[in-house]
């Protein structure tokens, strides 16, 4: 395996950015224009682009497959072009892929790119999957933050309640709107073309429990490809070192993703 740190300007965002990035020893009998399936790997609301590196063995994890990863930074901004703030969702999901397979061998197509995130990473993740079918083959939250954030309004924490409205602006026009995880949901199947396979997992004792139970609710309902584990667990790394694993093996990897 391969680590890179990487710091570039983002035009987007008008600053400095970071992602680190892991990418796999070339397989044999690989051909030099060969481009290498990724996972766009996601971080959580208080943490960074290092952060699955230092609380995960997720370079061991992927070093049996031939699979890139791509870990960004994108603040507290839920993945989003932010009301006050950065346009941190035009970044992820249209500036950020085109760079870094400018700096690095990694495959277009669909049936190569996966994405995955946890807690508010989960959330961003399942937002790219549902916004661009067309891109993703498979899609996975860890504990995510499916939440409709509207229910938020008179909050007892008057400063989540602030962020949230520098995040989304108005609380009241979330519901149906291009950040809402449930309406793309339900226009990703209106549509009739093909979703991305999506896996869920949630701890029972996570204070986001009953938001995935509501969401794997509302995929199945509408008939989405939803693969929805649960288990003893709460908002914590160990959780998430474990669940990453059943991840890595759920991908729909080409050649079951060996050497």
């Amino acid at each position: 395996m391969a680590l890179f740190h990487c710091n570039f300007y983002s035009n987007v965002l008008n600053l400095s950015v970071s992602m680190d990035v892991i990418l796999p020893q070339p397989v044999a009998g690989a051909q030099r224009n060969d481009k290498i399936p990724v996972l766009w790997l996601l971080h959580g609301l208080s943490d960074d682009h290092t952060i699955w590196q230092r609380r995960t063995s997720i370079e061991r994890y992927v070093e049996p497959l031939n699979l890139a990863v791509v870990m960004p930074a994108v603040d507290r901004s839920f993945y989003t072009d932010m009301a006050q703030g950065n346009r941190y969702w035009t970044y992820i999901s249209e500036e950020l892929p085109t760079l870094a397979r400018s700096f690095f061998p990694l495959s277009e197509r669909r049936e190569d790119n996966f994405v995955a995130g946890l807690s508010m990473g989960g959330y961003g993740a399942f937002k790219l999957a549902l916004t661009f079918p067309e891109r993703y083959a498979a899609a996975a939250s860890l504990s995510g933050a499916l939440r409709n954030f509207a229910e938020d309004v008179g909050s007892e924490d008057p400063n989540w309640e602030a962020e949230l409205i520098r995040i989304f602006g108005d609380l009241s026009r979330f519901p149906g709107s291009a950040n809402d995880v449930y309406h793309l949901a339900e226009q990703a199947a209106r549509r009739g073309e093909p979703i991305p396979r999506l896996y869920q997992c949630c701890g029972t004792e996570d204070f986001l429990y009953a938001d995935n139970l509501r969401f794997k609710a509302h995929a199945e309902a509408f008939g989405l490809p939803l693969t929805y584990e649960e288990g003893p667990g709460e908002h914590v790394w160990g959780y998430w070192d474990a669940m990453i694993q059943r991840v890595l093996a759920w991908l729909p990897l080409r050649n079951g993703g060996e050497r």
